[in-house]
């Protein structure tokens, strides 16, 4: 059959034909002869077929057959599934076969439930009968069957490692146990308190190895330590016999200066030994200080021997738990009583502390070979660590004397002047006055004035010189305290005296100018202490050794002080001077005698101010606060008279003799400035400098009190020679002054215009413009704290500058500055 499903190729049918070009058309004889010859392959083919179908018709009727027969077959399995489904949509059988599924798994499971909790009942019984079990053991004296129990039932109840939703029953059981334990517990306790016992008559620890307790009789103290051993609370019941023995035995053993000595005993019966005794008595050597700590760390041996042997019957592992109970409060009790009692108190003989520290060592030695302390927790080895690092113990306990001393010198001091303490002139150098010879009356490194200080800055600068010579002398670890110490005291005094002192600071008083006088002289004698001992100071520290930081803000504290000082007057004389209110109508009676009281109240605090500021400050800063305060009044003053703008006659010769009685009254005071000059004179500069120089506004207010009843003629005289400027006054000013002292005339005009317009500037306007600067100058240095004299000043040199402008060529001007 292959043959007749094989590709018909056109060329075999037109064989004949050129076929080569495929361009070529067919002709109409070739496609009717290709025609023709598919008919006839086509004929060919259909005998061919029906032969090989006659040829294979058994074949052919088989597979037929075949066929038949699986329809069939596929007819009859869908007629069973169609029946099948019947039966399961009229009867629901999966229903039923989940049911009966379900109820197999619930059967299964309680049957499972039974089995587990009947395995539970059975450790719950168990557990029962073994608690009651070691009830039972423990009331027969069987103690360490009973303590061996009590530890299994422990791990079984998973005792301290409970979980959530465990059955109630386990917290019932653990409840039963606590209980127990409990018991347990208490029983031992008093099994020890029976066994050990102090006798305050005869003053004996007395140890029963035959012990009895609530009926049980004859139980020996090994089986009982035993039993706590093995349960686990060794630690809880020895602790009330530890306390006995240490408050008892121990303690008097450490005592220093008051020795004891033990002897023991041992009471031997029929059965053996039935108790020992540790007799405690005064030691016949009471007079001789153990010096060492020999006899003092043979006492201690002495007893804890005593405990290894006949409490812990020389186990290892009880005398262990008893050390670790004891030992802390054992060392605790020798340094406290002992080593911080023998530390010494000079550097020289911290040599000689080194025997002290060879008989600790050995002292721990032998405890760790009894296996009282352990042999590799360095924390046990605290005696050595103590006494190795005397030095440091040493330089603690000094740094906490000094700064003791120190707080309780700021604390104590009252601010008082030394009661010889009488002088009223300056205080310099090398002055050979004897009333000067205080210890309060300290030179100040840097300045050639010397000042009066508080008895505390005093104290604390001697305290800091000692500690700073035992530094010296000391190790590098002791002098490095004391280095501390030393920052650490002068630090002091700005966190007391401060706080301490803050209402009286408030007000004029000579506590502010001596604690002024304090952080000076701290702040100074702070820069000079690397100075003087720095060379000598251990290696190690002259690396670290800083005083230089603290200097300014003792210097800054200082200012603080003294400028809050003058705040505080200036603002007492301001409000003062307010009660003249502005110094009108003085001609009416009133007024003149309100005016007089302000300015009397204004020279009573100038004269307290210097009755306090003299004696006490240096001349040169009495100098410069002094004038500070006195050009504030004498400027407030000055501009009140000058804002006046109608006086009449009277009123002038009222203002002009209150001026002049302020100033006989100022006498003084400033008679004690021109004495701070010339005790202060450094250069022919400071010399020759007269007083108004360093007050502008008190040349400035006499020349108001002459101006006050000079003709208008003269006052424009002065103005044009120069002498008014140089005063401090202000074309404003003074036409401001005219007007209100002159009335309007023909004269008044003509000496206005010519105070307005004066040409350029003769010889003495120029010397008096470049005084004026030169105040100006020394004004702005000598001045600090903004004051109200700087404002008066910046008008001054806005009007004379407006003024040169005018009188000047346009070449020549320029800005004032």
């Amino acid at each position: 059959m292959d043959p007749l499903f094989d590709r018909i190729n056109v060329r075999d049918l037109l064989s004949g034909h050129d076929l080569s070009d495929p361009s070529t058309p067919l002709s109409a004889p070739d496609l009717r002869l290709i025609i023709g010859r598919l008919e006839s392959h086509s004929l060919h083919i259909k005998s061919k077929v029906r032969s090989y179908l006659l040829s294979h018709r058994e074949d052919f009727a088989s597979l037929f057959s075949q066929c038949n027969d699986a329809v069939f077959k596929t007819n009859e399995i869908s007629d069973n599934v169609s029946g099948i489904l019947s039966l399961i949509s009229d009867r629901p059988i999966d229903v039923e076969i989940r049911k009966l599924v379900d109820e197999i798994g619930r059967t299964t499971k309680e049957a499972r439930e039974k089995r587990e909790m009947l395995g539970l009942l059975k450790i719950i019984v168990g557990i029962c009968e073994r608690l009651e079990g070691a009830r039972s053991a423990f009331s027969d004296g069987r103690l360490r069957f009973a303590a061996e129990e009590v530890k299994e039932l422990k791990k079984a109840l998973r005792i301290g490692d409970e979980e959530e939703g465990e059955p109630i029953v386990y917290g019932l059981l653990r409840k039963q146990w606590a209980d127990f334990f409990d018991e347990m517990q208490d029983l031992f306790s008093k099994f020890m308190e029976n066994a050990v016992r102090f006798e305050q008559d005869s003053r004996t620890i007395r140890v029963k190895y035959k012990l009895c307790v609530d009926k049980m009789d004859g139980i020996e103290l090994h089986t009982v330590m035993e039993a706590m051993d093995v349960a686990g609370i060794l630690d809880y019941c020895l602790a009330k016999a530890a306390d006995l023995i240490i408050k008892h035995a121990i303690t008097p053993a450490v005592s220093y200066g008051s020795p004891v000595m033990f002897a023991e005993d041992v009471n031997q019966g029929s059965e053996g030994i039935s108790e020992t005794v540790l007799k405690i008595l005064p030691s016949q050597d009471c007079k001789i200080v153990d010096v060492d700590g020999d006899a003092i760390y043979a006492r201690v041996i002495q007893v804890i021997k005593f405990i290894f042997k006949h409490i812990c019957f020389e186990n290892g592992s009880w005398i262990r738990s008893f050390g670790r109970l004891t030992w802390p409060r054992i060392s605790d009790i020798i340094i406290s009583k002992f080593l911080s009692k023998v530390v010494p108190e000079d550097a020289s003989k911290l040599v000689d502390f080194q025997k002290i520290v060879k008989c600790t060592s050995e002292f721990e030695f032998s405890l760790k070979e009894m296996m009282f302390i352990s042999a590799s927790d360095g924390k046990d080895y605290r005696l050595s660590s103590f006494s190795e690092n005397v030095e440091v113990h040493f330089a603690f306990r000094k740094k906490t004397e000094i700064l003791g001393k120190a707080r309780n010198s700021l604390l104590q001091c009252d601010f008082s002047l030394p009661q010889d303490y009488t002088s009223k002139g300056p205080l310099l150098k090398n002055d050979g006055m004897a009333i000067n010879s205080s210890n309060q009356v300290v030179d100040l490194i840097f300045s050639s004035e010397r000042c009066v200080v508080s008895k505390a800055a005093s104290q604390l600068m001697e305290l800091v010189h000692q500690t700073l010579q035992d530094v010296c002398l000391s190790s590098a670890r002791v002098a490095l305290e004391f280095y501390h110490a030393v920052r650490d005291a002068i630090l002091l005094y700005e966190a007391v005296i401060p706080v301490k002192l803050e209402r009286q600071l408030d007000g004029i008083n000579q506590v502010a100018i001596l604690m002024y006088n304090d952080c000076l002289f701290l702040s100074q004698e702070i820069l000079g202490l690397a100075f003087e001992y720095r060379t000598d100071f251990p290696d190690s520290i002259k690396e670290h050794a800083v005083f230089a930081d603290m200097a300014p803000r003792f210097h800054l504290m200082a200012e603080e002080i003294l400028q809050r000082q003058i705040r505080i007057v200036i603002f007492n004389l301001r409000e003062a001077i307010d009660g003249a209110d502005g110094f009108q109508n003085t001609h009416q009676m009133q007024q003149f005698e309100s005016a007089k009281f302000s300015i009397d109240q204004a020279v009573f605090i100038l004269e307290k101010v210097h009755i306090i500021w003299e004696p006490l400050l240096r001349p040169s800063t009495y100098k410069r606060s002094m004038c500070m305060v006195l050009e504030s009044v004498f400027s407030r003053i000055t501009k009140d008279i000058l804002l006046l703008d109608d006086l009449a006659a009277e009123e002038t010769l009222q203002l002009q003799r209150l001026i002049h009685m302020m100033l006989d009254n100022l006498s003084s005071l400033l008679k004690s400035l021109i004495s701070a000059f010339d005790s202060n004179a450094k250069s022919e500069e400071d010399t020759s400098r007269p007083i108004d120089d360093l007050i502008p506004s008190l040349r400035k207010i006499r020349k108001l009190g002459e101006l006050l009843d000079m003709p208008l003629k003269s006052i424009t005289s002065a103005w044009e020679s120069g002498e008014l400027m140089s005063c401090g006054f202000t074309i404003l000013e003074l036409k401001d002054f005219i007007r209100a002292i002159f009335a309007d005339s023909t004269l008044r005009k003509e000496c206005i215009w010519r105070i307005e317009n004066k040409g350029g500037m003769t010889t003495q306007q120029s010397k008096a413009m470049e005084q004026y600067s030169t105040q100006q100058v020394h004004l702005g240095v000598s001045v600090l704290i903004k004051l109200p004299i700087l404002e008066q000043v910046d008008t001054n040199c806005h009007d004379l500058n407006r003024w040169l402008k005018k009188t000047l060529p346009t070449s020549q001007h320029f800005s004032w500055p």
